[in-house]
């Protein structure tokens, strides 16, 4: 085995326990541009490693009631779908299947770390900004399609670049649901992450773009990382971490999208 891919899957998972960002705005950069993997490979191990490691996440979070089953629903409504067509479209369609869409694939994922970047920096100014704003003008009924739509954007994003169910997923939360708890939205986000990474983890492996052993050797070191990161979590000022993760984020959409 490789020790670089575990202890690889120690540090992003070390970093997910600390801030709460997830791995695939962290794991799938580091495996293109560190390791060399093919962007679609990387993309659909780290759907399939995204969805092991969230449902611990979901599993901890249904147990204390943080979770909203109703919104989470609303999101799947939305997202399954999206992610089932848009890589049937993409291996209908894409010149030489997953691997047509390479550069797409880039793009795409360049754009969703800045974007999640901005939500990091910005995550509690956009918090209150939603509360005083958007609480109570929003109908149910409104806020309920509108979450099914967010939850197709997402699907397509996620099947794509394998980012944006985390950060950008609970930014979204914030504006639709401004006066839901934010442990409870970050539960609601974490649960609907689970069934979308299998399901578009499981898309990209019927193309062919799943790697069996980088998956394990990744699993391997990340477990114990998400462990050490949650328990050192409290050690760490979050108005230091948060701007140095976003930096880190920004510099490496823009490598991708220059590409």
């Amino acid at each position: 085995m490789d020790f670089a891919y575990p202890l690889a899957g120690f540090a992003v998972g070390a970093i997910v326990g600390l801030t709460g960002v997830g791995g695939g705005s962290l794991m799938t950069p580091l495996l293109v541009l560190l390791f060399g993997i093919h962007p679609s490979v990387a993309v659909g191990t780290d759907l399939l490693y995204a969805s092991i490691t969230k449902a611990g996440g979901t599993l901890a979070h249904g147990l204390k009631g943080t979770v909203d089953w109703q919104v989470t629903k609303r999101l799947a409504t939305g997202s399954l779908p999206a992610a089932a067509i848009t890589l049937f479209l993409v291996g209908r369609f894409a010149p030489g299947g997953i691997d047509g869409v390479t550069s797409l694939i880039k793009v795409a994922l360049g754009v969703a770390l800045v974007l999640t970047a901005v939500a990091v920096i910005f995550r509690k100014k956009i918090q209150t900004y939603a509360t005083t704003r958007f609480a109570g003008r929003i109908s149910p009924t409104r806020t309920a399609r509108l979450t099914v739509l967010t939850g197709a954007v997402l699907g397509v994003l996620v099947s794509i670049s394998s980012v944006g169910a985390g950060a950008l997923g609970v930014t979204a939360l914030f504006f639709l649901y401004p006066t839901m708890p934010v442990l409870r939205i970050v539960g609601s986000d974490i649960a609907h992450a689970v069934p979308l990474t299998l399901v578009a983890g499981v898309g990209h492996w019927m193309l062919g773009s799943v790697d069996w052993f980088l998956l394990g050797s990744l699993l391997i070191g990340s477990l114990p990382g998400i462990w050490v990161g949650s328990h050192i979590s409290t050690m760490v000022p979050d108005r230091v971490l948060r701007p140095i993760l976003a930096t880190m984020l920004v510099l490496v959409g823009a490598k991708l999208i220059s590409q």
